[in-house]
């Protein structure tokens, strides 16, 4: 394998995909160099990772947070930049080769498609981004020679799967999906749900956000909808099926039969440095699979009636267009709703339908257009709390 230096720049080095990339590299002996961060509300452990690992840029997205906040806090040779131009300034920089886009939700998206115009790599662990805008997205990567490698560890778990044989032998991905902490819930339980179960993973330890989205499931209806645009399939050829071990990431039936899974245990390090050696391997800090114990792995069908999301997310992928956009902004609203105490959790997805329906639809959008969506989203979701 080269020597060469890999230079890398996390944004959402805060969240929990950041917090496990810069595992990654420190524990690289030296292979990565982090050129710059990005954080928003949590400026003290975005400090401390600056304090770790001296990268020469940091990047302040909350517009409440300034360079006198965090100055005295980071080496004197960290540079500091603001929102979505000082994203954009850091990762156009002609040293960086990666890109790790980890920032939640729809605000990834800047970063992701300001990198790609750059021609860099993009280790993406921001599902939104291809929910919103998946068919531009992947456009301007061949466009501009950029490349984007999944992080999610289902999308992660397929792209290794998928190099066993060519594409024209695929018959269909299966995403794997822990089922949350209502897998077994009943649908009138389900109208019982609290916030705090709700983030009570029983698998992943993960933000707020996600954690909400993997209780409804809209986590996999978002990673659908992904699925079909990264790897350009039909959504016939998208399926999901509940595995509450979260050992087996995702698989790939081909044509003939044979059915090519990757395994591991449930740790993010592994997808993530997948996705900065890329095409290499090489040892890492991740947990390994002990198949010197018993090991039993458990699959079933989804419950379509009790997790709707799932229905809703093929019906997205199918239909393309505008619909990813409105789906995702207006599930983010909704999830900030319900975390705030102003929705039920039986309502998230519901509100996310009916936003859906009424929207006006266009098949082939501008990215401008998407925007403007994302917005009147968010907006018609509010007024669906407060109707």
């Amino acid at each position: 394998m080269t020597e060469h230096v890999t230079h890398v720049v996390v944004l959402g080095s805060t969240g929990s995909i950041g917090c496990s990339t810069l595992d990654v590299i420190g524990a690289s002996a030296g292979q990565f160099c982090l050129v710059g961060l990005s954080g928003h509300s949590n400026i003290e452990l975005l400090a401390s990772q600056a304090r770790e690992f001296s990268p020469s840029f940091l990047v302040l997205t909350d517009p409440n947070q300034s360079k006198a906040d965090i100055a005295g806090q980071i080496p004197s040779t960290s540079e500091v930049l603001h929102g979505d131009e000082g994203i954009r300034k850091l990762v156009t920089r002609s040293e960086v080769d990666v890109v790790v886009s980890a920032i939640v939700g729809s605000a990834g998206l800047w970063g992701t498609w300001a990198a790609l115009e750059a021609g860099k790599r993009i280790a993406l662990a921001n599902k939104e981004t291809l929910v919103t805008a998946g068919p531009l997205v992947m456009r301007l990567a061949a466009e501009s020679g950029g490349e984007i490698l999944p992080v999610d560890s289902e999308h992660s778990a397929i792209f290794q799967a998928l190099a066993t044989g060519r594409r024209e032998e695929v018959r269909r991905v299966i995403l794997t999906a822990s089922g949350g902490p209502f897998r077994n819930h009943t649908k009138e339980q389900l109208t019982q749900v609290t916030v705090e179960e709700a983030l009570r993973h029983p698998t992943w330890n993960m933000g707020p956000k996600i954690s909400i989205d993997s209780a409804t499931m809209m986590n996999k209806a978002l990673e659908i909808i992904e699925a079909r645009w990264l790897f350009d399939l039909r959504c016939d050829q998208i399926d999901v099926v509940i595995h509450p071990q979260s050992v087996v990431h995702s698989m790939v039936e081909f044509v003939d039969g044979s059915v090519i899974a990757q395994l591991s245990p449930p740790d993010m390090r592994l997808p993530i440095q997948y996705a900065l050696t890329y095409p290499h391997r090489q040892q890492g800090v991740a947990d390994r699979l002990d198949l010197t114990k018993a090991l039993s792995l458990q699959f079933e069908p989804p419950d379509m009636d009790r997790f709707p999301a799932l229905r809703l997310g093929l019906q997205v992928a199918q239909r393309g267009g505008t619909a990813g956009t409105v789906l995702n902004a207006a599930n983010e609203a909704a999830v900030e709703s319900f975390l705030a105490g102003e929705l039920g959790f039986n309502d998230i997805v519901p509100s996310c339908r009916t936003v859906l329906e009424h929207h006006d639809f266009e098949e082939t959008p501008t990215l401008d257009r998407l925007l403007d969506l994302d917005c009147w989203a968010r907006q018609e979701i509010k007024r669906w709390v407060t109707a």
